[in-house]
């Protein structure tokens, strides 16, 4: 199911979830009751982002402006918020 992802929408982590950088991990994770997600590569800086305030657009915008030379990072991006949206660890704001 796609979520048809825009850049006006606003996006916050989703009740029970936490996320966090986990030491031990050496990597971002989501946690929440049912157990705990590793965020592997850009998955943790686009989530690191999401802070009920920012629309899409404006992760796109910071990202492209951090990883200037990444190319495809808007679709990677976009992919990441339905991925995320789709399991649940993002609501729409």
């Amino acid at each position: 199911m796609e979520h048809h992802i825009q850049h006006t929408d606003i996006y916050a982590l989703a009740p029970h979830h936490r996320f966090q950088w986990e030491e031990a991990q050496q990597s971002y994770v989501i946690l929440f009751p049912e157990g705990m997600v590793k965020l592997h590569g850009g998955a943790g800086e686009v989530i690191k982002r999401v802070d009920g305030k920012a629309t899409v657009g404006d992760v796109v915008r910071e990202l492209k402006a951090a990883f200037p030379d990444a190319e495809g990072i808007e679709d990677d991006i976009i992919g990441m918020f339905e991925m995320a949206v789709g399991k649940a660890w993002l609501r729409k704001v």
